[in-house]
């Protein structure tokens, strides 16, 4: 293998002989086989200068937790590191056997004295020359010390000055001076398959050194932020630390993996250094963040909902629920719409909209475009702060009506009227109760207390304007039915069957 990489006309003549090729003498006008141009190839990049001046900024930091005597849980070695991997990757952590005559946690009458234990270990990176360090949120979650390392060995106890859960990050102080620090690049301008670098200390292995590419943009995965994806081998321990190109600036922070087995498989998320330093300010002034909203539950428009309701692409947010007494409520926006615009700014994933107006100042103006009924309406919404979210009401099993002696529509639906007490408590003006389902209802999850409110482009008003509107529908493809069960709406595409 070693001789299929060498340079000249020896190696490509073996390979040709190899595979059973013969080449008779070069022909009259064309230059010989052995004065032919070896392929170029571009070599790897070395990153060796640059970790070198950016490595001492990257630090260790161990958190550790103040326990009873009777509280150790007397784990293994790295048995902390791998609790809080497992609290972090998999929402909940392997419960550590209580050993014999081991007293539970709180139990009345335990001894008073103290033992500081360690709870974890990861990783961070200094801003500032005066001690400001940046890190992951959940690094430090439920930590009574936090300790940082720097390469030269010196160990400062940290102050955490805020940390938010929401983009999992947090901001540390160490009192020091002159300290070396990373350089802040820009998230925006990171492009896929460029050379990134991840410092940290996985497995509390402390500056360890990964390189990879750019996987991703963008990353949507359930989180408040699109995350950068990567390739660079991301491991428990490198929580926090940073993701640094070839010009050694900080472009994210290293918070996730994509994992089935506990390790590293070749995936791995970082938050984007722009909004981790918009976080890092606030909670370097207040302690906390804060973030506008509009009282909207939303949800990933479809491609197959979008062409049912008359949008050429499937780009927007689908309102799920509205907050009952809300912005938008008060605006005008309805379960339903779908927002297409934000100030503007065109919503091209659901995703995109919390961010939007978690950015907007609170207590501004702004205009949400949507889609209703097959035209665009602007809708003036007063962005606000809310401390907790609230439920639209649910309907009561008590209220539902007997089911329908009818058969079940095209659709596979039997329904019946709401009554005025179901519409005040849903607070809908229109809409049908569904009684029994079959067919493509039944097939696609829909029950009984589902409530059914429009069906492509129209209102349903009552059961029998309903039926009328399905009884008309092409068999031939799909439709959508905007369907609320307890606080939430969803559109859902059915296909009717030929009677």
């Amino acid at each position: 293998m070693k001789n299929t990489f060498s340079a000249g006309n020896k190696t490509l003549t073996a390979l040709m002989l190899s595979a059973g090729i013969l080449f008779a003498p070069a022909m009259a006008g064309l230059a010989p086989l052995a004065q032919a141009a070896a392929p170029t190839v571009a070599g790897l990049p070395d990153f060796a200068d640059m970790v070198e001046k950016v490595g001492p900024a990257v630090v260790n930091i161990r958190t550790t937790e103040r326990l009873k005597l009777n509280q150790n849980r007397g784990g293994q070695p790295g048995e902390e590191e791998m609790q809080e991997f497992l609290r972090r990757f998999f929402g909940g952590a392997i419960p550590t056997p209580r050993q014999p005559g081991q007293t539970p946690r709180g139990r009345r009458g335990a001894p008073q004295q103290e033992e500081e234990v360690q709870r974890g270990v990861g990783s961070g990176f200094i801003t500032s020359a005066d001690g400001y360090v940046l890190t992951n949120a959940h690094v430090v979650d439920g930590a009574d010390e936090v300790y940082v390392t720097l390469t030269d060995r010196r160990e400062f106890k940290a102050k955490v000055l805020g940390a938010d859960a929401r983009t999992d990050v947090a901001v540390l102080k160490i009192e020091g001076s002159k300290l070396p620090y990373l350089t802040i690049g820009d998230s925006s301008k990171i492009r896929v398959g460029e050379w990134v670098v991840a410092i940290g200390s996985p497995f509390n292995l402390e500056n360890t050194v990964t390189a990879g590419i750019i996987s991703a943009k963008s990353r949507d995965t359930g989180e408040y932020l699109a995350l950068i994806q990567s390739d660079v081998a991301v491991n428990p321990g490198n929580s926090g630390g940073p993701l640094i190109n070839m010009r050694g600036e900080v472009i994210g922070i290293n918070s996730q993996i994509a994992t089935l087995s506990g390790g590293y498989n070749g995936i791995s998320f970082a938050v984007p250094i722009d909004e981790a330093m918009r976080v890092a300010d606030q909670l370097k002034k207040t302690g906390k963040v804060t973030r506008g909203r509009i009282g909207v539950q939303i949800g990933q428009l479809s491609k197959e909902v979008a062409e049912s309701l008359g949008l050429k692409e499937a780009q927007g947010a689908e309102v799920t629920m509205v907050e009952p007494g809300g912005p938008a409520d008060k605006g005008g926006i309805k379960a339903g719409d779908i927002i297409l615009k934000f100030n503007g700014t065109p919503i091209n994933r659901s995703s995109d909209l919390p961010r939007m107006v978690g950015g907007t100042a609170l207590g501004s103006k702004a205009v949400v475009t949507v889609w209703r009924k097959g035209q665009q309406v602007d809708i003036p919404v007063t962005v606000v702060e809310l401390e907790a979210d609230k439920t639209a009401a649910k309907s009561s099993p008590a209220e539902k009506k007997k089911k329908a002696e009818e058969p079940a529509n095209a659709l596979g639906f039997k329904v019946a009227d709401l009554t005025a007490a179901q519409k005040k408590e849903l607070s809908v003006e229109g809409g049908v109760m569904v009684e029994a389902t079959e067919g493509a209802a039944a097939n696609a999850g829909l029950r009984e207390g589902d409530v059914l409110l429009q069906i492509n482009n129209v209102e349903i008003k009552d059961a029998k304007q309903f039926n009328a509107v399905v009884a008309k529908l092409d068999p031939k493809r799909a439709h959508v039915v905007l369907v609320r069960r307890g606080d939430v709406a969803q559109f859902i595409s059915l296909r009717p069957t030929a009677k």
